[in-house]
């Protein structure tokens, strides 16, 4: 589903990203010109350098490319993960994956999206596809 283009508003599309995700929406931006898919934001495509970039809704299902567990003590929060997610749009980006314990996350995992507050911050994690 497409909603306004990248170019019609004076914000600038990291700000137009970081609003739509307050709002719970996750959008990248889809290239009119070439068609493809690019995240983190910009004003340009990186594929083909096209200025005509909409947002568009992903699916929000992919898959684990890799990960790195980061280790702490119980009392400063425990373990989490930092992964790289490859979305079917052909994007890659960062995030973690929640409700997977760390001996359990694995590379080629099928994962979904989700628009998560934390500590009043709108971000993007996921989780397994088989719990989503």
């Amino acid at each position: 589903m497409q909603t306004e283009t990248a170019g019609a508003s004076m914000r600038g599309p990291q700000e137009q990203y970081f609003s739509a995700l307050a709002e719970g929406r996750f959008q990248i931006q889809r290239c009119a010109g070439c068609g493809a898919h690019q995240f983190f934001p910009r004003v340009l495509c990186m594929h083909c350098g096209a200025t005509d970039l909409a947002w568009t809704e992903p699916v929000g299902a992919g898959t684990v490319y890799s990960f790195s567990i980061v280790r702490r003590k119980p009392e400063a929060g425990g373990d989490y993960n930092v992964a790289l997610i490859d979305l079917d749009e052909g994007v890659r980006m960062m995030s973690r994956v929640d409700g997977v314990a760390p001996e359990r996350l694995r590379i080629g995992m099928p994962v979904k999206a989700r628009v998560l507050r934390d500590e009043g911050q709108a971000l993007v994690v996921f989780v397994s596809a088989e719990a989503a």
